[in-house]
C-alpha cells in the first residue's frame, strides 16, 4: 500500500480532620458543631474533588486506590473484569483498592480530572486528554501490544467485500459506516485519521451517508452492528474483534475484515502524579513495578493483554498530534 504510520515512540478523596481545613487548590466545605460543656469544636471536612490542573488532589490521604477504565466493551462486564486486578494490587501493595465504573469514555476522563479516581485504563486518546487536564499525571504502563496497535475495518458479508491490502475507498464510500465511541482511539481517532490521509477528506465528507457512532457498548457494539447488518462497515479495535472471534461471539464469515490500518500507540495506565504524597514515597514506582511484573493471567484479562510493559507520556505524542490535526484537541 505504501502507507506506513508508526507512533513510537462518585468516590472523592475524603478525610476527617479536627480543627483544620485542608485547602490544596480546591474549595472545601466544612460543618462545625459545638461541643457543649467543654468548649471544643469538631470539624468535618468533606472533600469534593475539583479539576485544578495539579492532580485534582485535596492533600488528604485517600481511603483506597480507586481505579476506573474506559468502557471499551460492555459496561456491565467491567466490575467482574477488574476483580482480579483489585485483589492483586491490594495484596502486593498492602492497600485497599476499589474499581469504579465510568459510564462512557468522556466520564472516565472527567472523573480522573476531578480527582475521583487515581488510576485509569485509558485508550491512547483518552489518556492524552486526561494528562492534558491533569498536568502532573503520568502514563506508567501499557500492554505489550499497545506500541504497535491497529484497527480493523470490517463489513457485513452481504456487501461482498473481502480483505484488501489497499484501503477500499471506492467500495465503501456509499455504504453505511460506523465508528465506535467518539473518543475511542482505535474505533474513531485513528480510523478517521487514515481515512483523511488516504482520501484527502474527513469521514463525514468521504462517506455519502451520515457517519454513525456506537455511543455505548464500545467495540462489541460495533462488531454486533456490522454482523447483524444494521450497519454495513465499521472500524474496530483489533484485539476486541480477535477475542470475539476466538470465543464465538462473532462469526468472521458474517463480518469479515476488509482492511487493517498501520500501527499506532494505544492503551495505557495513567495515574495522578501526586500519589506518593498520599500513599508514601516511591508508591508510583512500586505500582509500576507490580503492574509490569504481573504474570497472573487472570489479572491481565482486565486489559486483554498477555503482559504489561512500562510507558511514558512521550509514547503518546503521536496520538496527541493526530487529535490536534483532526480538531479534536486544542
Amino acid at each position: 500500500m505504501g502507507l506506513w504510520f508508526f507512533f513510537a515512540p462518585e468516590e472523592p478523596f475524603c478525610a476527617l480532620r479536627n480543627l483544620k481545613k485542608i485547602t490544596h487548590g480546591i474549595m472545601v466545605k466544612t460543618a462545625v458543631s459545638s461541643l457543649i460543656g467543654i468548649g471544643l469544636a469538631g470539624l468535618l471536612v468533606g472533600c469534593g474533588g475539583k479539576e485544578n490542573g495539579e492532580g485534582g488532589s485535596t492533600g488528604a490521604v485517600p481511603p483506597a486506590l480507586v481505579i476506573t477504565a474506559i468502557p471499551d466493551e460492555k459496561v456491565s462486564d467491567q466490575e467482574a473484569r477488574f476483580q482480579a486486578l483489585k485483589a492483586y494490587l491490594a495484596e502486593k501493595l498492602d492497600i485497599k483498592v476499589e474499581f469504579s465504573i465510568s459510564k462512557d469514555y468522556a466520564a472516565s476522563v472527567q472523573r480522573f480530572a476531578n480527582g475521583e479516581v487515581h488510576m485509569a485504563w485509558f485508550g491512547g486518546f483518552t489518556g492524552v486528554q486526561a494528562r492534558e487536564r491533569v498536568k502532573t499525571a503520568r502514563a506508567i504502563a501499557q500492554g505489550n501490544l499497545d506500541p504497535q496497535f491497529k484497527s480493523y475495518f470490517i463489513a457485513n458479508a452481504s456487501t461482498g467485500l473481502s480483505k484488501s491490502e489497499e484501503f477500499p475507498a471506492e467500495a465503501i464510500k456509499d455504504l453505511t459506516f460506523t465508528f465506535g465511541s467518539p473518543s475511542s482511539t482505535s474505533g474513531r481517532l485513528m480510523p478517521e485519521y487514515f481515512i483523511k490521509q488516504i482520501t484527502g477528506k474527513s469521514a463525514a465528507d468521504f462517506f455519502s451517508k451520515e457517519v454513525q457512532f456506537q455511543k455505548s457498548g464500545g467495540h462489541v457494539a460495533t462488531a454486533e452492528a456490522v454482523q447483524a447488518g444494521s450497519v454495513q462497515v465499521g472500524a474496530i479495535n483489533f484485539k476486541t474483534y480477535d477475542s470475539m472471534v476466538a470465543d464465538g461471539r462473532l462469526d468472521p464469515e458474517k463480518a469479515p475484515i476488509i482492511w487493517v490500518t498501520p500501527d499506532y500507540a494505544d492503551y495505557n495506565l495513567t495515574v495522578h502524579g501526586d500519589l506518593d504524597k498520599h500513599f508514601g514515597e516511591g508508591f508510583i514506582d512500586d505500582l509500576q513495578e507490580v503492574l509490569v511484573g504481573c504474570e497472573d493471567r487472570e489479572v491481565l484479562k482486565a486489559f486483554n493483554r498477555d503482559k504489561l510493559i512500562p510507558a511514558t507520556n512521550e509514547d503518546f505524542a503521536g496520538i496527541e498530534a493526530v487529535a490536534k490535526e483532526l480538531g479534536l484537541m486544542r
